[in-house]
């Protein structure tokens, strides 16, 4: 009984490729209002406003992607990433990161929150009881904007790691309120098992996803990391924080090593930061990591 729950939990944030169906925009919004108490109960917080819903065509959403992936990766920006995943031999040297990940999120979209709108999107064509379950999810984001300024956080360039771990937390903390949406009233976060079954099933679900089955393994652990990780320190966070569901912007954790390890966040762990003198530093590190130390005098 555990193992088939927890293959529907999966389902619902692992995989978002649909079979055909129709959804009119009035359907989607009394949807939207019929989960937004059971997504209060589950996360224990309150809507502080209504929420803007509307309908996306498969189009419309590939055009959206385009455009969210060329403002978040401008060409310099782009160019660097790719180097250094190439330069660490994560990718092959003829992969074009950009279409992957737009071939990526467009695979993966049914419904999504977007913070520069404050709208909830579902994707014409969804199937109607997959669509609730990811609006599920995505409603708790829709409530996360009402407390922190999601937009502006997840649109800061300064630090990629810390950007990273914020992103963990509130897919974690959407991830644990949809899965309490989906079974409630059992304490499935409180089973030992439940843990390891869900991300066995997470990867299993991705994996049988075209574009994600021939995505290097280093993309696929950061697709799924905010998930997975981000869940785990979100089911650390409610028992360590009673009482507070979510960080507040100054409590947000700063690196993704206090998301794995949240013994680091409890203990002030601050990141420290690191950087490459030049481009030609940074490139000799990586093809020859210990020969190019600095010499000793």
């Amino acid at each position: 009984m555990l193992r088939q729950l927890v293959t529907c939990l999966a389902f619902t944030v692992g995989c978002r490729g649909t079979p055909p169906s129709q959804q009119q925009p009035d359907d989607l919004a009394r949807l939207v209002d019929s989960l937004r108490p059971a997504v209060e109960r589950a996360t224990g917080m309150r809507f502080k406003g209504p929420t803007k819903s509307a309908m996306k065509t498969r189009e419309e959403v590939h055009d959206y992607l385009l455009g969210r992936l060329q403002e978040d990766f401008p060409p310099n920006r782009e160019q660097g990433i790719q180097a250094v995943y190439r330069l660490l031999g994560l990718i092959p040297d003829t992969l074009e990161l950009k279409p992957l990940l737009l071939d990526l999120y467009t695979e993966q979209v049914a419904g999504f929150y977007d913070p520069g709108t404050s709208t909830l999107y579902g994707v014409r064509g969804a199937d109607p009881l997959q669509l609730r379950l990811v609006l599920a999810h995505e409603l708790v984001h829709a409530m996360q904007h009402q407390y922190l300024p999601l937009d502006s956080i997840m649109k800061s360039k300064g630090n990629a790691d810390q950007q990273s771990a914020a992103q963990a937390i509130f897919e974690g903390h959407a991830t644990i309120a949809s899965i309490q949406v989906l079974a409630p009233g059992q304490n499935l976060l409180g089973n030992p098992q439940f843990w390891s079954l869900f991300r066995q099933q997470i990867k299993a679900q991705q994996t049988s996803m075209k574009v994600f089955a021939r995505t290097p393994l280093a993309l696929q652990e950061e697709l799924v990391f905010p998930y997975l990780n981000g869940a785990e320190f979100m089911h650390w966070w409610d028992s360590a924080r009673a009482g507070q569901p979510l960080p507040t912007l100054a409590t947000l954790p700063r690196s993704t090593q206090q998301i794995m390890h949240p013994d680091r966040y409890q203990a002030g762990d601050a990141p420290l930061p690191l950087r490459f003198a030049s481009a030609n530093a940074f490139i000799a590190a990586v093809n020859d990591p210990w020969t190019n130390q600095p010499r000793r005098r």
